[in-house]
Parts: C-alpha cells; sequence; structure tokens
C-alpha cells in the first residue's frame, strides 16, 4: 500500500511513518519543517520505502507532485499542535486546516484514496458535556487566542464531511486527545514537556490556577495503533471517533506522578490560568471501543518514564 502521511516529521507524524514502515508499507511523508524536527525522521530516512518531501501542504503545487500519484491512503497530520506553535504561526495553522485539508480531499477524491484526518479535541472547546463524545458540538470561542487552532480544525471537519458526503470521497475523521511519549519537542509547551523539563532541571513546577484542571492523557504508541486501526477500518467511513485515554487526572496528580518518575520533589509556582485554557477534558471512546476494538494498553507511569528516558537523552545530547 502506498501510505502518504502529512506533517509527517512532527510528533505523532513521524511514530505513523515508522508503524506504516514496519508494517510493510511504502510511505511518503510530506513536511515543510515549520515545527517538524528532521531527526524524528533519521530511522525511516535509511527504510528504502521510505520518501521525504519538503512541500507545504496549504500550496496547491503539492498534489501534482509525481510521486504522490497512486496514493492509497493519506493520513492528513500536518498542523501546528500546541499553544507555542499556533500562537506564534496563527495563519499558518489556519491555512494548513482549511486550504491544506481542501487540497488532501481533492488528491485522495482524485486518486480514488482513502483519507484520515487527524483533528483534535480542541474542537470541544471548554466542554460543558463531561467526558466528550463525538455527538457534542463543543463550546468554543470563534475569536479567542486559540481560534486560529480549534475553529481551524472545525472548519477543516466540516471540508472533510462536506467532501465525504457530496463527492463520495471515503473519509473518516479522529479527535485526538491528549498525547505524550518519545520526541516531544523540548519546548513543546504542553504540560508533559513543561513538566519533565522542569523536574529534571530542579526548577519549580509551573501550574496555573490551582493545578485542579483535568487531562486525560493517551500515550502515542496506543493512540497509533487507534489510528491505524481507524484508517484501515470501513466501519468508520464517514464518521467522526474519539482517540484518547478516559484515564482522567488533574494536572496536579499529573506532576507528582513525573516527579515520582524522575526521583524529585514535587515544588510549583502558581500562575494565572491562560486565556481559554480547557478545564475538563476526558474522552468517550464507546465509539472506537465498538468499532475498533481500541483500548489503550500502556499505564501512565510506563508511559511517562518512557518519555522521561527519551527527554534524558536528548538533553544529554544539547548538554
Amino acid at each position: 500500500m502506498n501510505v502518504v502521511i502529512t506533517g509527517a516529521a512532527g510528533f505523532v507524524g513521524s511514530h505513523l511513518v515508522d508503524r506504516y514502515l514496519r508494517d510493510g508499507h511504502h510511505v511518503i511523508g510530506v513536511d515543510n519543517m515549520l515545527t517538524g524536527a528532521s531527526a524524528n525522521l533519521d530511522a525511516a530516512l535509511g527504510d528504502g520505502k521510505f520518501q521525504h518531501l519538503r512541500l507545504d501542504v496549504s500550496e496547491p503545487s503539492w498534489i501534482e507532485h509525481p510521486d504522490v500519484r497512486g496514493t492509497d491512503l493519506l493520513l492528513h497530520f500536518a498542523s501546528p499542535a500546541s499553544p507555542v506553535d499556533y500562537t506564534r504561526y496563527p495563519i499558518e495553522t489556519m491555512l494548513v486546516n482549511s486550504r491544506g485539508t481542501e487540497l488532501c480531499c481533492r488528491l485522495a477524491a482524485k486518486h480514488g484514496a482513502r483519507l484520515l484526518f487527524a483533528s483534535t479535541s480542541e474542537a470541544y472547546g471548554e466542554p460543558l458535556e463531561h467526558p466528550q463524545s463525538e455527538s457534542y458540538w463543543g463550546n468554543v470561542n470563534p475569536v479567542g487566542v486559540r481560534s486560529c487552532y480549534d475553529e481551524s480544525k472545525r472548519f477543516a471537519e466540516a471540508m472533510v464531511s462536506s467532501f465525504a458526503r457530496w463527492h463520495d470521497l471515503d473519509a473518516r475523521i479522529i479527535r485526538i486527545f491528549n498525547t505524550y511519549g518519545p520526541r516531544m519537542r523540548l519546548d513543546d509547551g504542553r504540560v508533559v514537556p513543561n513538566f519533565i523539563c522542569q523536574a529534571l532541571a530542579g526548577q519549580p513546577m509551573t501550574l496555573f490556577g490551582r493545578g485542579q484542571q483535568t487531562r486525560s492523557l493517551c500515550y502515542v504508541d496506543d493512540l497509533v495503533e487507534g489510528v491505524v486501526r481507524c484508517a484501515a477500518s470501513d466501519r468508520t467511513r464517514g464518521l467522526v471517533v474519539n482517540l484518547g485515554n478516559p484515564n482522567e487526572q488533574t494536572i496536579v496528580e499529573l506532576a507528582q506522578a513525573i516527579c515520582r518518575v524522575v526521583g524529585s520533589e514535587p515544588r510549583f509556582q502558581y500562575r494565572p490560568l491562560p486565556e481559554d485554557d480547557p478545564t475538563r477534558r476526558c474522552p468517550d471512546i464507546s465509539r472506537a471501543r465498538q468499532l475498533l476494538g481500541f483500548e489503550p494498553a500502556v499505564s501512565l507511569e510506563t508511559g511517562l518514564r518512557m518519555t522521561v528516558a527519551d527527554f534524558k537523552g536528548r538533553l544529554s545530547g544539547e548538554s
């Protein structure tokens, strides 16, 4: 099978590249390297079944590239995905999720390929329903500081749904909940990299508010398994599917868990809550369980140990 993955040099995208190569497929990774890291593709570049195209999926010319002809499966994961990134690149974020998604739909339709679009739990905004199921329409500030990301993802979902509805595109949408693991950027700005770097440096861990916000963290290997199953399933055609881990904990509990893994004493510094930052986040994965047999298998402690080991290795390499 010929698999095209946009955002291939990113955190999740690069793990997907490795997984599809291990499964024996030919993979083309498309990434303009705006927020991707070339080191994430080091292993893949040694595989003759992999090719990296340094292209911007927001530019129409990319879908005419000769190497994307014959695409069987297109996974659209290109987008800045952390507050640090999408506040630095708000217009680029909106373009890759709007124009870029349209172009992905056109490429898939042209070649009769299957499309999986990576949306986000941010589509639910500050949820009034808990846990969040796919039927929940969300509570999003359309002009807030995070709107360039969550609203462009919501627009992209509408784009994919319209192509599926009116152009008979074989498409499905996943909403990804908080995911962590090796290859997250050290300066990613999300809670797990922040806490790990602070704990390893012996610094106080930054808590916003009193740290009573909740998150449900899914290890990247579990997410990748869910993506692969969803992409392969005929039963998910035309559907939205939550992928994540329903094991919910407060930010304070997460900080304490990271300290246990690192072997440091918890120390905190408190700051005001960021604007529009969701206070609760937990997926209802009933649909993924029913249709895909999806169930996260990696415990938080195990996942954190592997993530901390990866961070230690990269930090020691920088020193």
